[in-house]
């Protein structure tokens, strides 16, 4: 199955991958995205944290290369690697000069599909899992808005992908090889690549690479089991650490970017609204931020602000207070500079084979097409300021879940 767009190629393998093609003649490099249904969701209870050590043990040799092999190769051809585990996909990436694409692309194919697992490193790879998590331990914003985030999408949903020190101790290379052989296939795995190519030739490489990889199952998608709260983590800090989050809508909602201009108008930038009301004319706190998020088929609003503890209840009453009355100064001038920055990012992506890589990929998981770049101006340049009201009005924040971290608890918000 193939359709076109401009210079954006999609293909749909008969073993269920997705190849997306975009060629940017103006650049001088190339990139990929190749994301696999095998993130958190695919996790059980009791192994959290597994799809992770997936993830760092497949990059550990593969094909007829030793781990030390695999990173001489990526170094001598030039790519900027990275990996990372979401609640629904692990994700591999590499940009690099454009000559080097179908040696990578090659590569890339004997990690996820033919990885060693060596079993004498897995006791090393645990040992890094677990200082990671430590460090997590000293860092109070991540403690915020990872438990933040549990509450609000709830215990699957929600889980971070570092899992926890009881469950990295008790994996095994049994369950690692476990883990890979159910869940890397190329049934829903998005193959992404932009930049400076061809496509057919592209479209040919996934062909070889990846055209006769096995197809699997993949794991539905947990339950939502977000409940409003209010919770506090005691610490003896000079600091008082607000996250907050309420239910949104992921971005293949139809009323998406109604919702995103709304959050762009509040926190896009130093003249957005929780920037300069709660930050700059009231002094209450050193940083503050909001904005969406989206997995599969969920939405959701979160914020984070950094406060003494002397100030933290009024930035808290402050900030959901510029929420609740969003709409009643609502001005035009704030839209169209919301509008302004939006396009400046889209020019930027066009000067980024991965940043494009990486967006008609997520378009893809969360469209099932991708949107050009003009599709995407004319989007934002159509919504209206009655729209994004009305939007507002018929979809108050409410029911937030609130996390704070300091030396003492906040009130519940009036």
């Amino acid at each position: 199955m193939s359709s076109s767009t401009e210079t954006i190629r999609i293909e749909k393998l008969d073993n269920g991958m997705a190849v997306l093609v975009q060629s940017m003649p103006w650049l001088r490099t190339a990139a990929f995205s190749l994301s696999l249904r095998a993130g958190v969701n695919a996790e059980t209870d009791e192994n959290a944290g597994l799809a992770s050590m997936v993830c760092e043990m497949v990059q550990r040799g593969a094909g007829n290369h030793s781990s030390r092999d695999l990173v001489a190769i990526q170094d001598n051809l030039g790519i900027d690697r990275s990996s990372g585990v979401s609640t629904s996909t692990v994700s591999y990436g590499g940009a690099m000069p454009a000559e080097s694409l179908p040696e990578a692309l090659k590569l890339y194919a004997d990690i996820v599909r033919r990885p060693h697992l060596p079993s004498d490193q897995l006791e090393d790879a645990k040992m890094m899992a677990m200082q990671e998590l430590r460090a997590i331990e000293d860092e109070p914003t991540q403690r915020v808005m990872i438990r933040l985030r549990e509450l609000q999408y709830g215990k699957r949903l929600g889980r971070n992908s570092h899992g926890t020190q009881p469950s990295l101790a008790a994996m095994t290379p049994e369950s690692i090889r476990d883990f890979y052989t159910s869940h890397y296939h190329a049934n829903g795995a998005i193959l992404a690549v932009a930049g400076k190519l061809d496509i057919d030739q592209v479209l040919g490489w996934a062909h070889e690479n990846f055209g006769d990889w096995k197809s699997g199952a993949i794991v539905p998608s947990a339950p939502f089991e977000g409940v409003a709260c209010q919770e506090h983590i005691d610490s003896p800090s000079s600091q008082t650490h607000i996250g907050f989050s309420f239910n949104g809508i992921p971005f293949g909602h139809p009323e998406y970017f109604k919702l995103r201009a709304a959050i762009g108008i509040l926190s896009d930038g130093m003249s957005s609204r929780l920037f300069d009301r709660v930050r700059e004319q009231r002094g209450l706190c050193y940083t503050i931020t909001a904005g969406c998020h989206s997995l599969e088929n969920l939405g959701a609003v979160f914020g984070y602000a950094g406060t003494t503890p002397e100030r933290a209840q009024q930035t808290l009453d402050v900030t959901l207070g510029e929420f609740d009355q969003f709409v009643d100064d609502l001005s035009v001038d704030e839209l169209e500079r919301w509008k302004v920055r939006i396009q400046s990012n889209l020019i930027m992506e066009q000067e980024s084979s991965a940043s494009r890589a990486s967006s008609i990929a997520s378009d893809y998981f969360q469209l099932g097409r991708v949107l050009s770049t003009e599709q995407l101006e004319q989007i934002i340049e159509s919504l209206s300021l009655e729209e994004i009201r009305d939007y507002w009005l018929a979809h108050r924040p409410a029911n937030y879940r609130i996390v704070t971290l300091g030396p003492k608890p906040l009130s519940a918000p009036k």
